[in-house]
């Protein structure tokens, strides 16, 4: 038989917390401590006069608990009042990279590239729905039927997602995705996403300023690697980057950051990623980086490239280096210029010298699946000629799903070897096997 609490509540001793009686619990602390008379304080002083006064809440009306229980009641009832609820542990957790919340009783996590289902759930739709109002009221945005789509970020840097019915046909979805911190290239390289000497090739291609386009699947580490890429452009260049969530860490000092703006509550006031990279033009930049290209604005990027500004890098969703130029060729398309699929092509003819491509495995590993570098044909049909230098060999998966496999380089094509070379750069060694086959996209 249970034991009961004076409130007739089932005792805690034992078992998970009670989504219900933290929401109880919290609603007591409301009645008694106003936060808008802490707001003079800072976050830490602010959970500390709240975790006080829940304690003594706690032990005055409460039911008989452990240490550990009380702490931890404590804990969940002023995250509750005063952060993201039952999420707050999981933005503490530094090894978790994304958050799935798939309604009120349906979480996920991404842990080292790997998705899992965690025993961590919202008392109800109306909590989560709570959980969403307080994220989005941050950013003046609101989320309801009118407006059943929103793109926020948390004050601390996390992307946020949020769709609900009538579009989700499963309730109220959240999507939180932690941004990755900036690693170096020899960490990738330790890693093994990027063998030593290919990581040298892309160091020198950034240094000599050839154009580069990223190119992957969702979560292969295009950002990563954007960052990481980064790191050798030189400290006197003068670098402007357009996000749509700013993410990159870019290490240099002149580095003007700008971020696209969606619609406010009215539905006016929207700056878009086309918007930003027009304007980038006009801030005499050496050199422009897009986070990620998803429409008109592509054609923008490419005549930016083609017109002083080399060494720029992008990312774009695809599928292999080929599917890269192909997705150039579409989003370029959708310009209001209303270019046909040849002036577009020759855009990308003119301005993209490589493609790094990036996957990732079945394990969770990403890591650079191809470097090929980019030509082009003559005449009247011209196309992209694309030539891979690098390029990552898996075995046949085993029991376990591991990838394994082997980087294996070619020889380097004429033309990249004389643009290293007019750039200042040393062609690096372990590129002299067998050249590989050129396969024309785009013609």
């Amino acid at each position: 038989m249970a034991l009961r609490n004076r409130t007739g509540e089932p005792h805690q001793n034992g078992h998970r917390i009670n989504p219900g009686s933290v929401s109880r619990w919290r609603q007591r602390l409301l009645e008694e401590v106003s936060l808008d008379e802490l707001a003079d304080l800072d976050l830490a002083q602010r959970r500390a006069r709240l975790e006080k006064v829940t304690g003594h809440i706690i032990s005055r009306d409460g039911p008989v608990l452990s240490a550990g229980e009380r702490g931890q009641m404590i804990r969940r009832v002023v995250d509750e009042a005063l952060g993201l609820g039952v999420l707050e542990p999981l933005l503490a957790d530094r090894s978790i990279t994304e958050i799935m919340v798939n309604g009120p009783g349906d979480v996920y996590v991404e842990r080292g590239g790997r998705l899992e289902r965690i025993d961590t759930r919202f008392t109800d739709e109306e909590q989560l729905y709570q959980t969403i109002d307080r994220i989005v009221a941050q950013v003046n945005r609101r989320v309801d039927e009118s407006s059943p789509m929103v793109d926020a970020r948390l004050p601390t840097g996390e992307r946020v997602n949020v769709i609900i019915p009538p579009l989700s046909l499963t309730g109220p979805v959240l999507t939180i995705r932690r941004f990755p911190r900036a690693y170096m290239v020899d960490e990738l390289v330790a890693q093994g996403s990027v063998d030593p000497a290919t990581a040298m090739l892309l160091a020198a291609l950034i240094r000599a300023r050839v154009n580069v386009v990223i190119s992957g699947g969702t979560g292969t580490g295009k950002t990563t690697m954007l960052n990481a890429l980064s790191a050798f452009i030189p400290a006197e260049e003068r670098i402007v980057t357009v996000e749509d969530s700013a993410e990159l860490q870019l290490q240099q000092q002149h580095v003007i950051r700008l971020e696209s703006r969606p619609p406010n509550i009215e539905g006016r006031g929207q700056v878009t990623i086309r918007d930003l990279v027009r304007n980038a033009l006009r801030m005499r930049p050496d050199r422009i980086i897009v986070g990620e290209v998803r429409g008109a604005e592509t054609l923008d990027m490419l005549q930016a490239m083609n017109t002083g500004h080399e060494g720029s890098m992008v990312t774009v969703h695809a599928n292999s280096a080929e599917d890269a130029v192909h997705r150039l060729q579409t989003l370029g398309s959708m310009s209001d210029l209303r270019l046909p699929f040849e002036a577009v092509r020759d855009q990308i003819v003119h301005a993209v010298d490589a493609v790094v491509h990036l996957t990732r495995g079945p394990d969770g590993t990403r890591r650079v699946a191809e470097v090929a570098v980019a030509s082009r044909t003559d005449g009247a049909q011209a196309a992209v000629r694309l030539q891979t230098v690098s390029r990552f060999a898996a075995e046949p998966l085993g029991p376990d799903l591991r990838v394994r496999g082997e980087h294996r380089r070619h020889a380097l094509p004429a033309q990249l070897v004389e643009r290293l070379l007019l750039g200042g750069e040393s062609v690096p060694g372990g590129f002299d096997a067998a050249p590989a086959p050129v396969r024309e996209v785009g013609g």
